[in-house]
């Protein structure tokens, strides 16, 4: 189709050349005055080629605008085959990170009570399985999100070394699987960038760097450049070859290294947020001797103290014999998912309250006021958490501490906020995870 478009883009210049030509031909003809006889042949000679050229011309211009709608309607189709490729991909995320955030949680219980090596060692292998699939859910999500038209940035101010707490956090789990001395340098740099899709390139930098790094030390920090500054990721990897730079960032490339975990999106991810939010990526790496990725960032000046960021390997760990005795509200219409949940948080001695929908929540808070929420995103009838909440803070008249369990990227989530936008925790969560974030809405524990 679109040789078809230069092919009459050509055709319309060279109809346009001719025509001028006939015209020169004609001003000349004028100039020397011949016979009145043979300017008056001559003449009519050039009209009916004038006319006939018109006649091409005006041919062409029909099929440009032919080809040229066709064109528009191809890319119509497109957009609209994409659109509908999102749309499922989001849905069939949530649909099945529903189970498997279950699964999850039971398999946590079942490794407790596992009573040998060998019982242990499966229940090890399960959960690698289980987060295998968690991975690949969630990198094609956001292949989806990131792919769609509609989606929204928001740049705000970001505290770098508040994301490396996070980070610390995020992270440790495959860290501490990979034997691997996770570090982070100090910095008091703040820049300007979407704080979900920030964090977001930065987890998949530092899952890919924990992943085929050949060392033992994975070492993450800041460079200032001007009025910019880089993220930086370093590992001791193998390196790769300068050949191979563009190709890693394609969708399931792994090059030779087939052995090691992953889906072979996460570098995708991270170009396809870079592109979107205006930031610069780099690759720095050559065989045998590691690599270096950097996204520029927009730097916004502060001059707060710079604070001690520990490495993965300090302990992180939230006791959850801390949160015996308090009241916890649940909401989940899922039954499995709601029995699962009470389940663990009946394990770690609290007392659990689980509903299904906002208006049995609010009968159970007008018996007694819970001391924390965890309510799922998505219930039935279209009712969301953030209704729940928003529901139980008009009936308590103040906000509960509350965490939010998605299998949706928080950006639609905080869209829907209207206030103060509780922690989510995107499913499947593990037992670490839920307790952090307990902890972490109660201001127990710092994050």
């Amino acid at each position: 189709m679109l040789r078809d478009s230069d092919d009459c883009d050509r055709r319309v210049e060279k109809l346009a050349k001719i025509n001028t030509a006939l015209m020169h031909r004609l001003e000349r003809i004028e100039e020397t005055r011949g016979p009145a006889y043979a300017l008056t042949r001559t003449a009519a000679v050039l009209e009916r080629e004038v006319v006939e050229r018109n006649r091409d011309l005006e041919a062409a211009l029909s099929d440009l605008a032919a080809t040229n709608t066709e064109l528009v309607k191809a890319r119509e189709v497109a957009d609209q085959a994409n659109r509908a490729k999102s749309r499922f991909l989001r849905a069939a995320s949530h649909d099945l990170l529903q189970p498997l955030s279950a699964a999850k949680l039971l398999l946590s219980h079942l490794r407790d009570l596992a009573s040998n090596e060998l019982q242990r060692d499966l229940g090890s292998h399960l959960m690698a399985t289980i987060d295998s699939a968690e991975e690949l859910i969630h990198a094609l999500s956001n292949i989806a999100r990131l792919d769609s038209n509609s989606l929204q940035m928001n740049p705000a101010p970001v505290a770098m070394s508040r994301l490396f707490r996070r980070l610390i956090i995020d992270m440790h789990p495959l860290a501490t699987s990979r034997h691997i001395d996770l570090r982070f340098a100090s910095t008091a740099a703040t820049v300007e960038s979407d704080p979900v899709y920030l964090r977001q390139i930065a987890q998949n930098l530092i899952a890919n760097a924990l992943k085929y790094t050949t060392g033992r030390k994975v070492l993450v920090g800041v460079r200032r450049e001007g009025a910019h500054i880089w993220l930086e990721v370093l590992d001791q990897g193998p390196g790769i070859a300068p050949n191979d730079h563009a190709r890693i960032f394609r969708e399931f490339e792994r090059l030779s290294q087939t052995d090691r975990p992953g889906t072979g999106l996460g570098l995708s991810i991270v170009q396809r947020a870079c592109e979107q939010l205006g930031h610069r990526l780099e690759l720095h790496s050559e065989p045998g001797r590691g690599s270096r990725f950097r996204v520029r960032l927009p730097a916004i000046p502060t001059s707060a103290p710079i604070p001690a960021l520990p490495s993965v390997h300090e302990d992180f760990s939230l006791w959850a014999i801390e949160l015996e005795g308090l009241r916890i509200m649940v909401i989940e219409n899922d039954p499995a998912m709601r029995k699962v949940l009470g389940y663990t948080l009946n394990s770690w001695g609290m007392k659990v309250v689980t509903v299904s929908d906002i208006a049995a929540a609010r009968r159970a808070a007008s018996k007694a006021r819970p001391d924390v929420i965890l309510t799922d995103y998505r219930l039935e009838a279209g009712e969301t958490g953030i209704h729940a909440l928003e529901a139980l803070k008009l009936d308590l008249g103040a906000e509960v501490p509350a965490v939010i369990l998605s299998a949706e990227a928080a950006d639609t989530i905080r869209a829907e906020a209207s206030g103060h936008l509780p922690l989510i925790l995107r499913k499947p969560v593990a037992e670490i995870e839920l307790c952090r974030a307990i902890h972490s809405v109660l201001g127990s524990k710092p994050t």
